[in-house]
């Protein structure tokens, strides 16, 4: 017998070369679905379920890409105990376990297994992985090394049938994408082994249930549309790119002063990536114009600042952090972070620092939350709420009250998301926030220019569509970069 199996999921571990015992590392199970086939393709029995998410919520991006929700989860799930009883009896009457990257899902569902202490013949079944069977005869090119690429089970599909299949990383649509492009590849001779006719298989699909995606994913209100707040006081600019943002910011230090007294604002800041070049020019020039320099840098913030070698599946894993100078002693230490950082944590072109860097140097310093790349925004998107509020819990101890939750609003759903957890969070935990716009050009009209500007960093052509993945190029998803006026900021 043949079990096709996949798996929908949390995110993605730190490191896939992790154990299953490492239950830290490997996310949490939100769906499984399998059929089981026998050798001429007829189908035997197929499931699909969907999982309580017990001790844990299922993190936004996770939730785009298969359309389940926390909420959704809670309400027609089933709990995963019964769910990998159910799982285990039919895998007792398989011989092979096949899917596509199939010791992806081994490994998340072996983890399952571990962490509920219920014995599995995982492990002991014949593996087959259709991405791997499939290479040759996909003839994809851009492997390492100038190999052929595994194929995505989508770009299987298309080859084999002509023809795109509906609903992927719905687990149940998967299996049968899976199961129906291995046996295809039986039959044109791609894949043979002892329990295989190819002149007599005929492959049986299951009838699908409804997709995950025809369920709506919840569309958070930013705040604002929510909750009545009536914002007094002038407002300031803490989180500003320029030129010295190598490649990354086109604005220049005067005009971003300039603008700032246009807009009739009583102090400006600076926060740079990666380093304070900028610091002396702007101190000097903002102070000439009377208005208060406020200096900061936006610093890459790595597990440890010291390690240079990683491998594809445990890389770097790097994160944004805001920090702002409340003083000149709060000055020198951040002075102190940016050297370190290129004396002892360059990586690349990341110059990186650590928590126990932070910790060291954190007087007269204030640390905000920072954009969607802040350590504790990626664990909201990516983690779940949990991680995100322990990470949380780390820069209170740390800072007190010279911590800030940071929202932004540039019309992106996912800082919608963001900020409604971190509005629960600041009122749980009696932290302030600020309203602030991640600047990295002056005028809206500049937009163009700085996309342009981010092409030449990447070697890319502004035709390449902005995204992640293969074909894909980094750039911002709109024009609302730009230094906003008070009244903007407090629509």
């Amino acid at each position: 017998m043949f079990l096709t199996f996949d798996t929908e999921t949390t995110g993605l571990p730190k490191d896939f070369k992790a154990p299953i015992s490492d239950s830290d590392n490997w996310p949490r199970l939100v769906q499984l679905a399998w059929q089981v086939n026998d050798g001429t393709g007829k189908l035997l029995t197929n499931k699909n379920y969907i999982i309580i998410p017990e001790g844990y919520t299922i993190p936004y991006n996770a939730e785009k890409v298969h359309g389940i929700s926390t909420e959704t989860a809670t309400e027609s799930g089933i709990k995963l105990d019964e769910v990998l009883k159910i799982f285990e009896k039919d895998l007792k009457s398989s011989k092979y376990i096949i899917g596509h990257n199939v010791n992806f899902d081994i490994n998340i569902l072996g983890a399952e297994f571990y962490r509920k202490q219920i014995e599995t013949k995982l492990d002991e079944k014949l593996k087959i992985d259709t991405g791997k069977i499939s290479k040759e005869y996909c003839n994809l090119s851009g492997g390492l090394g100038g190999r052929l690429k595994m194929p995505k089970l989508i770009e299987l599909y298309e080859i084999l049938f002509g023809e795109k299949f509906s609903d992927a990383h719905d687990a149940s649509y998967d299996v049968n994408a899976t199961a129906a492009s291995f046996f295809e590849l039986v039959i044109k001779k791609q894949y043979q082994n002892e329990d295989l006719d190819p002149q007599n298989i005929k492959y049986e699909k299951p009838v699908l249930s409804r997709s995950n995606f025809k369920n709506d994913i919840r569309n958070d209100n930013s705040i604002s549309e929510n909750i009545n707040i009536k914002i007094e006081g002038n407002f300031v600019h803490l989180h500003n790119h320029t030129q010295y943002s190598v490649l990354q910011a086109t604005s220049n230090i005067e005009k971003l002063i300039e603008r700032a007294i246009d807009h009739k604002m009583e102090a400006v800041a600076i926060t740079d990536l990666g380093n304070m070049f900028g610091s002396f020019k702007f101190n000097k020039l903002a102070q000439k114009k009377n208005i208060k320099p406020i200096i900061g840098c936006e610093f890459f913030i790595s597990e440890d600042r010291k390690k240079t070698k990683f491998t594809r599946d445990n890389p770097d894993k790097r994160h944004n952090q805001v920090l702002l100078a409340k003083n000149k002693l709060g000055y020198d230490n951040l002075s102190q972070l940016s050297s370190i950082a290129y004396t002892e944590g360059l990586y690349g072109q990341y110059p990186r620092i650590d928590k126990g860097l932070i910790k060291k140097y954190k007087k007269n310093i204030i640390a905000l939350s920072g954009n969607i790349y802040g350590i504790i925004p990626q664990l909201i998107l990516n983690n779940g709420i949990e991680a995100a509020e322990e990470e949380l819990k780390w820069w209170i101890d740390t800072f007190n009250e010279d911590f800030y939750l940071e929202l932004n609003n540039h019309g992106i759903d996912e800082e919608k998301h963001v900020n409604k957890i971190l509005f629960d969070f600041s009122k749980k935990y009696n932290v302030k926030t600020v309203a602030a716009n991640d600047v990295f050009y002056i005028d809206k009209d500049d937009s163009t220019a700085h996309d342009i500007l981010l092409c030449i960093k990447q070697g890319e052509f502004k035709s390449t569509p902005i995204g992640r993945g293969r074909g894909m190029r980094f750039g911002l998803k709109n024009e609302e970069y730009y230094f906003k006026s008070q009244e903007e900021m407090k629509k």
